[in-house]
């Protein structure tokens, strides 16, 4: 079964969206396997955004992540990065489709509410960054069987 990670970023959390998010995720199917709320180190959030390194907006996505409490997540399901990446819409909240979390809910690209893995790869680098394998708990809900074939 695929792993994605997920973030709700600060703007979110003091936005209040937290609900609205992870209910997003519980519709559409996926199990949630991983939540905490934290506020990230200037480490982890490096380490995070290590990728965006060189480029000039690097300390900008830093800086933010590390400006209030967020919401780390691992949820599970038959092809959840792909899904949560549909879910999640555009990175440019401008460009972001009605009924995408960024199309209803974000303001700019600076402040557009969650972070999501990209690829397989990505989501298992990203789960061992910021999840212990201790704090992560394979479950089945008993809806499966309505949901997958």
């Amino acid at each position: 079964m695929e792993r994605t990670f997920l973030a709700i970023k600060p703007d979110g959390v003091q936005r209040g969206l937290i609900g609205e998010i992870i209910k997003r995720f519980e519709a559409k199917g996926f199990t949630l396997v991983g939540l905490k709320i934290m506020k990230a180190s200037r480490q982890l959030a490096e380490q995070h955004y290590d990728v965006h390194k060189e480029r000039p907006f690097f300390n900008d996505l830093v800086s933010f992540i590390i400006s209030g409490p967020l919401v780390a997540m691992v949820w599970e399901g038959e092809g959840v990065i792909a899904s949560a990446r549909k879910i999640i819409g555009a990175t440019n909240p401008l460009n972001a489709e009605p009924g995408t979390l960024r199309g209803d809910f974000g303001i700019s690209v600076g402040r557009n509410l969650i972070h999501g893995s990209d690829a397989p790869e990505t989501a298992q680098k990203e789960i061992a960054l910021w999840f212990k394998d201790e704090e992560l708990v394979s479950w089945e809900p008993s809806l499966k069987s309505w949901l997958v074939e």
